[in-house]
């Protein structure tokens, strides 16, 4: 079995690490490193630029801190090209896949960077970003995320409009993981061409017991069929907070939450967004190296061989090709 992924922050652990400790892209002690991405079938990986606005930068900003990242990608990458690029369109990853190459595509999350700047935005599809999530946890100067105070009722802000027309333009996909709401319907209202969740569940599966509310964080019903009636796509996220009570991160809710976004959404609205190396849980998918686990519990619980290859790596490949394939 092949795997597409849409999110890892990877890049943000190896960047900010001391005295590299973890290693480096290729081997370290992360849940993703180039070397199990290829061992376990992974054709292409999307690597987030995750920036934290409440977080001291390391380079004297955090637009600093993004190209510092995007910098460490093409470093590590460097010397490895037969076995890892970096890939910015469809043409790019079906050319890799064809020399049995791994795909590394480069997102960005936490939009604030661009501070107000559009000029920032064409340096950074320049450089290689090609999804931006409008929003991280904090307000900024595109819109508002989900849980900031009566966030559902704040959308995108005037810069974010012009930024959501300008990335329509250049071909950088909007991410609606962590936007409010409103904010989520301005780009289903506003915007041109299919979005992207890199990396949510479904709200209708997750209750907070303790405050009986459930997560905003997640996608409803509504927005899952949103997502698939524009031809969008949405990674399923490992992440137990989004999935259930439990503080383990199991494989028999991420099953559950596959489910239901496929039997509201249809079955290819679906793909991966593990969110590794964005956590510090107990996981029984615990790295790339586990992954196989993922297909064999979807087979003990009666998803057809189609429905995990569509799953796993062709809905993906497919939105590549519906947003990519006729721009380059």
């Amino acid at each position: 079995m092949k795997f597409i992924d849409f999110h890892a922050d990877t890049l943000y652990r190896l960047f900010y690490q001391e005295n590299r400790e973890l290693g480096d892209l290729w081997e370290n002690s992360c849940h993703v490193s180039l070397e199990h991405l290829r061992r376990s079938g992974y054709t292409a990986q999307m690597f987030a630029c995750f920036l934290n606005l409440a977080k001291k930068p390391r380079l004297g900003s955090h637009y600093q801190d993004v190209l510092g990242m995007i910098d460490l990608f093409y470093q590590q990458t460097c010397g490895y090209e037969d076995k890892v690029r970096f890939a910015g369109s469809f043409q790019d990853y079906a050319e890799n896949q064809k020399q049995g190459i791994l795909s590394g595509f480069l997102t960005l999350e936490e939009g604030g960077v661009l501070e107000n700047r559009m000029e920032r935005l064409d340096e950074l599809y320049e450089k290689g970003i090609r999804v931006i999530n409008m929003t991280w946890n904090h307000e900024n100067c595109l819109g508002y995320p989900h849980n900031a105070p009566h966030s559902g009722h704040r959308g995108l802000k005037p810069f974010g409009f012009e930024v959501l027309e300008r990335m329509d333009e250049l071909g950088i996909v909007a991410d609606v993981s962590h936007l409010s709401d409103e904010g989520f319907q301005d780009i289903m209202r506003y915007g041109r061409r299919p979005v992207i969740a890199t990396h949510s569940d479904a709200r209708r599966l997750r209750t907070l017991t303790v405050l009986r509310r459930t997560v905003s964080r997640n996608l409803s019903d509504a927005m899952i069929r949103q997502i698939a009636d524009c031809g969008g796509i949405i990674g399923v996220n490992f992440y137990s907070d989004f999935l259930s009570d439990d503080p383990v991160s199991r494989i028999s809710d991420i099953i559950r939450h596959c489910r239901h976004i496929i039997n509201v959404g249809g079955e290819e609205v679906l793909g991966i967004g593990a969110d590794f190396d964005g956590m510090d849980i107990e996981l029984e998918i615990n790295g790339v190296q586990d992954i196989g686990k993922l297909t064999e519990a979807m087979a003990a619980n009666g998803f057809s061989e189609r429905q995990a290859e569509l799953i796993c790596y062709r809905n993906a490949e497919n939105f590549f090709y519906r947003y990519w394939g006729d721009s380059v």
